[in-house]
């Protein structure tokens, strides 16, 4: 049991260097991008689904902003800024139709390392967007967070 729990450990290690040398690589390139161009990407374990009042729509759901959650935070900071829009995903595969349909400029996407690594492999690498990752706290398929500050950080990144 302890060599599983060393190789989950380790892989995760690996997740998270990989992905922040591409926030690094990416960095300027995503500050470039006017807000107007970006997309933000929220994984729906981040919702308190006690509280949460989202439309869903297919296969994400769209911020009603009732202050249930860091998502109603985040909805209303890219709405301030005039970010293009917020989707709350139900999995990583939706990422890619969503992408290919809005065909955005820059994306921040906020998921576990797993699943940020493999977006970023399957589907960013290929399209070359702008991109930032931001980490969740805790892992899990529910009641997951965020470092706010990390986020308003990359938030307002730009090159102005």
């Amino acid at each position: 049991m302890k060599l599983c729990s060393f190789f989950y450990r380790d892989k995760k290690r690996v997740y998270k260097l990989y992905l922040n040398k591409q926030n690094k690589i990416a960095k300027k390139k995503f500050s470039s991008v006017p807000f107007g161009s970006r997309i933000v990407f929220v994984p729906h374990c981040m919702r308190n689904s006690e509280a949460c009042v989202a439309i869903e729509n297919d296969s994400y759901y769209v911020c009603r902003e009732c202050c249930g959650c860091k998502i109603s935070k985040i909805s209303k900071l890219i709405k301030k800024l005039k970010y293009r829009s917020l989707y709350i995903v139900k999995g990583s595969s939706v990422v890619g139709k969503i992408i290919k349909e809005k065909e955005p400029k820059a994306i921040i996407g906020i998921a576990c390392f797993f699943e940020g690594n493999q977006v970023f492999k399957k589907i960013l690498k290929k399209k070359d967007i702008a991109t930032q990752f931001v980490p969740l706290m805790k892992d899990g398929c529910s009641g997951t967070d965020i470092d706010m500050k990390k986020m308003e950080d990359i938030l307002y990144l730009t090159t102005d």
